[in-house]
């Protein structure tokens, strides 16, 4: 499959038997975030290389649950370095937690 987009219907084939998948993300052009059926688990995410994948055009009787673990699953975020500050945690405008209040003694 030349270039897979979220929520593509795919198949993930190599080692093991083949299993339909859905898309979750492309985080690079080496790793592709697919959400497939495990026999034991249920729905999980798989990480695998874009060569991994084929096209699919049927929906397959595990995607419902598929959508219903993508809905769940939080966004991937993107353009954030590590260590960068992120916006939306601890308090506003501060860089550090507050320091012990003494009790005046």
């Amino acid at each position: 499959m030349e270039s897979s987009q979220v929520n593509d219907l795919v198949t993930v084939t190599g080692t093991g038997p083949s299993v339909d998948g859905i898309v979750f993300d492309t985080p690079s052009h080496t790793k592709v975030v697919v959400a497939v059926m495990d026999a034991q688990r249920g729905p999980v995410f798989r990480s695998v290389h874009p060569d991994a994948l084929s096209e699919r055009a049927q929906a397959g009787p595990h995607d419902q649950a598929l959508r219903l673990l993508m809905r769940r699953t939080p966004a991937p975020t993107r353009g954030k370095t590590r260590g960068a500050g992120s916006a939306g945690q601890g308090r506003a405008g501060f860089t550090r937690s507050a320091t012990h209040r003494s009790t005046g003694r």
